[in-house]
């Protein structure tokens, strides 16, 4: 029974043009060993699997070569090239760092370095995992690595560049191996099946390469366990089972689904994949990426960018002509806070499956296209269907406009999936009582005290017709078209009337001042005690019958006083039955005072201005302002 090799050291490279996807080192260690110019020490730095440790041993291997061809590349007939090829060189030196750390591992290593070689014309030393390497063995390697004698090469190589200290990168000349590209992987693993006389999918390989992120020995890895899976055959299906990927098609349905607004779809498909025992956020985290990849088909200057076979290529253009790239974006955002959050959700299948349906609503323009609203006709009623942007509801929340002979009333109910329910109506206009048939219509339904208070208000008021009231949270509990039912009749006069139209009394500075006292008192009570300072350290002054001006005295203020500006215009209207009035504010800083409502930045600002060290010292702790 013959032993078996593995790829990854049958199929290892042997000369520079061989190595994969590393032609931008090659080339400069080619030109070195050609123009002689080759340094004392080299250190190889990069991922794992991509190239460093064979590319030490081929340029020890070449620079000993005494009859390197013209194309800088050992000639494997000398007698340096065999005696390497067998194993057996004497003038290279590998050592492990990983098990030999200590100082006494390098100052051995030391006393070799004083004998000159027994042939040829270099001693190489290849030092592998160098960063493992103790602090005192770094130190006690520092003399030898700067001045070596005149036949010694280092060469290093490592993983972590960052943990070598840096009075030993000083003394490299630095080469850093890049990820190989899966084109270049999946080009490599097409030759190996073809020495092996296996048969395989393209789309196969290219699902390894993927897999093996940008490593190559991983990659060769992969590659024997799905031969020893498949046989001489391998196909894209062998290469998805074995290592439980999931397929590109359940992406393109997802996205399908999406785009379609079919929630019911998407969660059976989500559940087919739990049950087949895929993680829920290793399928969000491909989904992610799948949205990337249909983004980058969006121009075909970033196509190259997408790492995928020929014919899973098309697929992504074709899907990507059906996505508009603003919806992908809103999507990714989605993913991306989903995958955030998904570690701490306590029920993290349910935080998919939200995540999906906020997913659909997003891409059916807040409304998933397999919701409908039913259409009812009822005499002198029309119910009309009106879409909904940015809201996902549920098919019991119904927009309606009710149109009966004098009476126009529209009232939207909207129902987040996710938030408390808002209701909001507009455009009330009253000219006759409500009919019998429209009463009899509404009167099952309960009506909500607090609702029928603002439209009651709205009218008795003379607000402007098209004011909207908006309630939130518990107090839309039990609203209904009966809320309109009750609103108190109101006179021909009243019922059409104009902004100009609302009355303006002439106030002055005495019954203004009584006004605005009351507000500011009801706010202390109501344990506001920010804004009943605003408002009471200094007097509001009358500038003409339309405009209040008011002096605050810092930025804080005026943020507080613009968030309750709106609370208290709509009391002092009331009160001062003055419709037309406005507030004004100006900032005046008190000269002379320290008793002034300050931010935390301001008032950090202030003390930076005494003590300028304190922004050194917030800089030297890496601090941050709020």
């Amino acid at each position: 029974m013959n032993q078996f090799v593995v790829s990854a050291r049958k199929y290892r490279p042997a000369t520079f043009d061989t190595v994969v996807g590393q032609s931008h080192i090659t080339n400069t260690l080619k030109n070195a060993i050609k123009t002689k110019h080759l340094a004392q020490a080299f250190l190889f730095c990069g991922p794992r699997g991509v190239g460093k440790t064979t590319c030490a041993r081929i340029l020890a291997k070449t620079i000993n070569c005494r009859n390197i061809a013209e194309n800088i590349e050992a000639c494997n007939e000398c007698e340096s090239c065999k005696s390497f090829n067998a194993g057996q060189s004497l003038n290279i030196y590998e050592l492990d760092a990983a098990s030999n750390n200590s100082v006494d591992d390098i100052r051995n290593l030391v006393e070799q370095v004083r004998y000159a070689p027994h042939s040829g014309e270099f001693k190489i030393y290849i030092i592998d995992e160098v960063h493992m390497l103790s602090s005192g063995a770094f130190n006690a390697f520092l003399k030898t690595l700067e001045e070596p004698p005149p036949y010694a090469i280092f060469i290093l190589a490592t993983t972590e560049k960052h943990k070598i200290i840096p009075t030993i990168l000083s003394r490299c000349q630095i080469f850093d191996f890049n990820r190989i590209q899966v084109e270049d992987i999946a080009t490599h693993l097409e030759y190996v099946s073809r020495s092996e006389g296996i048969s395989a999918e393209a789309d196969a390989l290219h699902i390894i390469a993927q897999k093996a992120d940008g490593a190559l020995r991983d990659a060769l890895s992969i590659f024997d366990q799905i031969v020893s899976f498949a046989g001489t055959s391998i196909t894209y299906k062998d290469v998805i089972t074995n290592l439980s990927i999931l397929d590109y098609d359940y992406y393109f349905r997802v996205t399908d689904d999406l785009v379609n607004g079919n929630i019911p779809a998407i969660l059976l498909l989500f559940n087919e994949l739990l049950g087949d025992g895929f993680d829920g956020h290793h399928f969000i985290n491909g989904l992610g990426s799948h949205f990337r990849d249909l983004l980058v088909c969006q121009d075909v200057v970033t196509i190259p960018l997408l790492e995928v076979s020929k014919n899973i290529r098309e697929r992504y253009k074709e899907q990507a002509a059906q996505t508009p790239p603003i919806l992908l974006l809103q999507l990714l955002e989605i993913c991306n806070k989903c995958d955030l959050e998904y570690r701490s959700a306590k029920n993290q299948r349910l935080h998919v499956e939200l995540t999906l349906i906020r997913m659909c609503t997003t891409a059916n323009g807040g409304l998933p296209a397999t919701t409908h609203f039913p259409v009812y006709e009822k005499k002198n009623f029309e119910v009309v269907n009106q879409s909904i942007t940015s809201i996902s509801s549920s098919s019991s929340n119904i927009i309606t406009k009710v149109v009966e002979k004098e009476v126009l009333v529209k009232m939207e109910t909207v129902k987040d999936v996710f938030q408390e329910p808002i209701i909001t109506i507009s455009k009330v206009e009253v000219k006759e009582g409500v009919s019998d048939e429209f009463e009899q219509k509404t009167s099952a339904m309960k009506p909500n005290a607090k609702v029928l208070d603002t439209i009651q208000e709205t009218i008795l008021h003379k607000s402007p017709v098209s004011a909207t009231a908006r309630l939130g949270g518990s107090l839309l509990k039990g609203t209904s078209l009966n809320a309109l039912s009750k609103i108190a009749p109101v006179k021909e006069e009243e019922k059409s009337i104009h902004i100009d139209e609302l009355p303006v009394d002439k106030i002055d500075n005495e019954r203004l001042q009584k006004v605005w006292e009351d507000f500011a008192l009801q706010q202390q009570r109501e344990k506001k005690i920010q804004l009943f300072t605003t408002l009471t350290m200094d007097k509001p002054i009358l500038l003409d019958e339309k405009t209040i001006e008011l002096v605050i005295h810092n930025q804080s203020q005026n943020n507080l006083l613009q968030e309750e500006k709106q609370n208290l215009m709509d009391y002092l209207r009331k009160q001062l039955n003055n419709f037309h009035l406005q507030l004004i504010t100006r900032i005046e800083e008190r000269a002379g005072t320290d008793d002034v409502a300050y931010t935390n930045k301001e008032r950090y600002l202030k003390m930076v201005e005494k003590n300028p060290d304190l922004e050194e010292f917030r800089k030297q702790l890496g601090l941050e302002l709020e």
